[in-house]
């Protein structure tokens, strides 16, 4: 529970560095710079390719290095990005191609889901995986929500004084306003130190725990490794991806909704029901909660398809909002049903084959508890691609469609392959992995 506890803060600090441009990004331009929407859109986006690039080594480092260690190293990095970001927003000069270096920096913040994950799915027994999982990332990933909660507040305030910059100032509705986006990037460097701090004098290695990547690759030849992968990429991917465009399509969508004052509710939603998530699937099981996530998911994007602007018309604001918000929702019960169907699955198929050659149960095990915590971290990797993907594809639907309309059927389409997966591997009767 030590560790939890710091590891909890860790990674959230995590978070709010990897959706930063999320915020950044609605006040960009108000800061003097010319940015086009597909430049905005990119800047929100790359974070989340680099970080589940970064996801995919992040994941075997806490088995190779140790947990203390890899996590006080990783959380140490996040100040590189939230230091220069404050620096470079203050210059509308500074180039495209530095705001681009930063914005795939901020993806080291993404990159530590996966050595958290793989980190602590140690610390608790099989029976407590799924709540403990669920409150880590659930936790972890309210740094998406308070983010963009705070963010929009801090760069209306001096919170430095002068020491930290001068303000920026434009004009709206004829009156003349301040800002101060450089705060977006420095109000987390003392959170971020201290985190660095706790981590080293309060987390552990365990012995237990290490393991060759050699020993860690065999996951790569589990079936069920890719089609976690796939699920996750319709659960996390959806709820990174959502986070990272919700603000700017509804600025784009709805001009006249002040977004920067509730974008960070659907974020919130997701990130509290994920512990929710894991603790039903410990009940009734796994895939059956993530068979109904995916049904739930695709009637919410329909509610978004039907509260589009078109023909001149304005638009549903309360449904547009209200099925981001189902979006939000069960996407983060699903992050929660996923990460019990892994260590499940795993555990399950190490003691199988064991059980088939007459090895001993007890080292069977604890196998498949290394190669699950392994699986978490890289099932991660893959489902943080929808950060990158989700906003790219709304951005390329506005740009060729002149809407999201395009966007929105592929990710209607995605999701009913994604119950099919379910149903077929894991959900149905005498199916081949039950979870």
């Amino acid at each position: 529970m030590r560790n939890l506890s710091i590891s909890i803060p860790c990674l959230m600090l995590g978070f709010i560095v990897s959706v930063l441009w999320s915020m950044v990004t609605l006040n960009l331009n108000n800061a003097g710079f010319s940015f086009s929407k597909d430049e905005l859109f990119m800047l929100t986006a790359l974070p989340q390719l680099s970080g589940a690039t970064l996801r995919i080594f992040y994941a075997f480092m806490p088995g190779r290095f140790g947990g203390r260690r890899w996590t006080t190293f990783s959380t140490a990095l996040l100040l590189i990005p939230a230091l220069w970001l404050g620096f470079a927003v203050q210059d509308p000069h500074t180039p495209y191609s530095v705001m681009l270096t930063i914005a795939l920096l901020c993806g080291l913040g993404s990159g530590n889901f996966a050595s958290s994950m793989a980190n602590i799915a140690h610390f608790f027994p099989a029976a407590e995986k799924g709540k403990a999982n669920g409150l880590n990332a659930g936790f972890g990933n309210l740094g998406v929500s308070v983010a963009q909660f705070l963010i929009p507040l801090a760069v209306t305030l001096p919170l430095f004084g002068g020491f930290a910059g001068d303000a920026q100032h434009f004009l709206k509705d004829g009156v003349e306003k301040s800002l101060w986006l450089q705060n977006a990037g420095f109000m987390w460097v003392p959170l971020i130190g201290l985190a660095t701090l706790a981590a080293w004098f309060g987390m552990n290695d365990m012995d237990g725990a290490r393991s060759t990547f050699a020993e860690q690759a065999s996951i790569f030849r589990r079936r069920h490794n890719w089609l976690m992968c796939y699920l996750y990429l319709g659960t996390f991917g959806s709820f990174i991806g959502f986070a990272g465009a919700f603000a700017l399509l509804t600025k784009t969508l709805f001009p006249l909704v002040p977004i920067a004052k509730i974008a960070f509710v659907g974020p919130l939603l997701g990130a509290l029901i994920r512990p929710v998530g894991g603790m039903i699937a410990d009940r009734i099981g796994g895939a059956r909660v993530t068979l109904a996530v995916f049904f739930a998911m695709g009637l919410a994007v329909l509610g978004v398809l039907s509260a589009l602007p078109s023909a001149g018309a304005a638009g549903n604001w309360p449904m547009f909002f209200g099925s981001f918000l189902a979006l939000f929702l069960f996407a983060g019960v699903g992050n929660g049903s996923t990460y019990k169907m892994i260590p499940t699955l795993f555990v399950s198929h190490c003691l199988a084959e064991a059980a088939a050659s007459g090895g001993e149960p007890g080292a069977a095990r604890q196998r498949g508890v290394k190669e699950s915590a392994a699986a978490a971290g890289f099932i991660s990797a893959i489902g943080a691609y929808g950060g990158y993907f989700i906003p790219q594809t709304f951005g390329l639907s506005m740009k060729l469609a002149a809407g999201p309309q395009d966007a929105l059927y592929c990710f209607l389409l995605f999701y009913c392959t994604c119950m099919m997966v379910t149903w077929l591997f894991f959900a149905r009767r005498n199916a081949p992995m039950p979870c």
